[in-house]
């Protein structure tokens, strides 16, 4: 799940007006910005597999560090703990670690059994991947719920509010369906360094246009 993700992090600037949308975003895409540099070093493993489901030509091997429920709730609240110490924030911190481990939960309900509970535990997996046109409704459905609330949160405070945001969420969609429509990954190594690229360029957009807008308050 990609967009899903997004959304839940569109959706917490509701709850968070203070913390910027770059990273709400971070926090809730935070085991996809681990999981290239583990595989970069070696100690987690995916596989190009076209066919693996009907979605993604990945076979995700082991991600035990960046993925599972336990380690996505520690990755959480040190999130939120590093955050705030910097920040502060009297709910912040329980706002970031909820969005990091939101991860493990909508990615159970899209993946295929492949999702550990805690490294070398079973995995688990509701299989949405499996259905093309199920996969595009949920998560479409999902973007559309977060860029609502996103935009009701917020008002933009000129133009790189206003058209920098609409920017960015077009370019979201784009990034979604060419993944899921375009060639597999040439190879591994391909996929983390873009992967790595792809998170500090969004990161780094969220935030220029977020700090264009007002929370709505």
């Amino acid at each position: 799940m990609f967009l899903g993700h997004i959304a839940l992090a569109l959706a917490a600037k509701r709850a968070t007006p203070r913390v910027s949308l770059a990273t709400l975003l971070l926090a809730a895409q935070w085991a996809d910005v681990l999981w290239p540099i583990f595989l970069a070093i070696g100690i987690e493993q995916v596989r190009i597999d076209p066919g693996n489901t009907a979605f993604t030509p990945l076979d995700f091997v082991s991600y035990p560090y960046s993925h599972s429920l336990f380690a996505l709730a520690v990755w959480g609240v040190l999130f939120g703990i590093v955050y705030r110490a910097v920040a502060g924030g009297r709910h912040t911190l329980w706002i970031l670690a909820a969005l990091v481990i939101s991860h493990w939960v909508l990615d159970y309900i899209t993946h295929r059994p492949d999702m550990p509970l805690y490294p070398g535990s079973a995995k688990f997996g509701l299989g949405l991947w499996n259905s093309v046109p199920g996969t595009l409704v949920v998560e479409g459905l999902m973007y559309a719920a977060g860029l609502a609330v996103y935009l009701r949160a917020t008002r933009a405070r000129d133009r790189i509010g206003r058209w920098g945001f609409f920017s960015l969420a077009a370019t979201l969609v784009v990034i979604y369906l060419a993944s899921a429509f375009g060639p597999p990954p040439p190879s591994v190594k391909a996929l983390w360094i873009t992967a790595l690229i792809g998170a500090v360029l969004l990161t780094t957009w969220a935030w220029w246009a977020d700090r264009h807008r007002d929370a709505d308050r």
